[in-house]
Formats: structure tokens, C-alpha cells, sequence
């Protein structure tokens, strides 16, 4: 069977990630073991609230080389929400620089919109050769809840992106190589979260 963790380093939806994760069939572990989350098949990295909240985290727990060794090796990985947020070089929140992962290029910023946040059910524009969203149509919808978005699509050069609006453009699925993730809460989006799940599970 399948292994995934879902990374608990003090921050995320960890139970409802664990239980929509495991109806994929995976076997699931909740744990902030990093051996564990280095020997997984997959590893999600969820998080909510606070960008520095959330580095602050991951920095207490040391996960940062874990998560970073993992995608050097080729070994998928699945950010979820600010646990996207952080993969990228820096978040900027409140005028506040915190230094992020550095896994994908660029920074994460306020959303240019009149209302912020942006919460909700949303479109997605979906790529031709995106492995996570493989059998949805165009404009299918997840839940959003965040202020914050990665904004500077074309800092991402050769990854596959997945678009949204709200306010102007934002990446709401980025894919590159072993590393994946997604601005919304596939465990809150319903039928489409679910087949996003299913997908990545079945490329492990």
C-alpha cells in the first residue's frame, strides 16, 4: 500500500487532510517523525494561518533539509495552502520579508483585490500536461481560503501552472517535477479535491 504523512509541525488541517487523503486508498500517518516524512512515498505539507507563523514551524521541527532532500531525490512532495506558500523563496505579509523554502522561484504576496481574503468556491484554468488535475474539465471548482498568493506567474518558467483569479491572476496549482501544490483546500473541494488526491496518490 501506498505511504503518505502529512507533515505535523504545529500548523494545518491536519485531520481533515488525513481522512480525505486516505480515502485514496493510501495509508496515512499524522506525525512530525522526520524519518517517517523522509521514507514516505509521498509527503503533504499542509498549512493555515500565518506565512512566518508557519516557517516558524517548520524551522522548530528541522523539516526544512527534509522536505528540500526529498525533492532533490526526485521523491514527490505536496504542498497544501500556506503549506504551497512556503515552498516558494519568500513570503511578504504586513510589510514582514520571512524567508521561505526556496523550492520554487519568486515570493508570495497580498492578493490585489477589493476583497481580501478570498474565500470561497473558484475557478481554475486547467494546463494541458497537468498530472494532479488529469480528468477534470475546464473551469472546475475548489474552495479558497487565503490573502496571500503567489502572483508572479512568470517567475515559475517551465513549471506547469494552474491558474485562478481574484483580483488579477495567481498560481493556484504549481507542478514541477516531484514537487506539487495547491493554493486551495483540496480536502474542502468536494468531488474535485477528491480526483486531485486520487491523482496524486496514483503517482507515487
Amino acid at each position: 500500500m501506498t505511504s503518505v504523512v502529512i507533515l505535523d509541525y504545529g500548523s494545518g488541517n491536519l485531520r481533515s487532510a488525513e481522512r480525505a487523503v486516505a480515502r485514496t486508498g493510501a495509508d496515512v500517518t499524522v506525525t512530525d517523525d522526520l524519518s517517517a516524512a523522509a521514507a514516505a512515498d509521498g509527503l503533504v505539507v499542509p498549512g493555515v494561518g500565518a506565512y512566518a507563523a508557519c516557517m516558524a514551524g517548520i524551522e522548530a521541527l528541522g523539516a526544512g533539509p527534509v522536505i528540500a532532500d526529498r525533492v532533490a531525490a526526485g521523491r514527490p512532495v505536496l504542498g497544501i495552502c500556506v503549506g504551497m506558500q512556503i515552498l516558494f523563496e519568500r513570503g511578504e505579509e504586513h510589510g514582514v520579508v520571512t524567508k521561505g523554502l526556496g523550492l520554487l522561484p519568486g515570493a508570495v504576496s497580498r492578493l490585489a483585490a477589493d476583497r481580501v481574503p478570498h474565500m470561497g468556491w473558484n475557478t481554475v484554468d486547467v494546463p494541458a500536461g497537468s498530472r494532479l488535475l488529469a480528468g477534470l474539465p475546464e473551469g472546475s471548482r475548489f474552495y479558497f481560503v487565503h490573502s496571500y498568493a503567489a502572483s508572479d506567474l512568470d517567475a515559475l518558467g517551465d513549471a506547469v501552472v494552474t491558474t485562478a483569479t481574484h483580483g488579477g491572476p495567481f498560481a493556484a496549482v504549481v507542478e514541477h517535477g516531484p514537487l506539487s501544490a495547491a493554493q486551495f483546500h483540496p480536502e474542502k473541494s468536494a468531488d474535485t479535491g477528491a480526483q486531485l488526491l486520487r491523482n496524486w496518490v496514483d503517482a507515487l
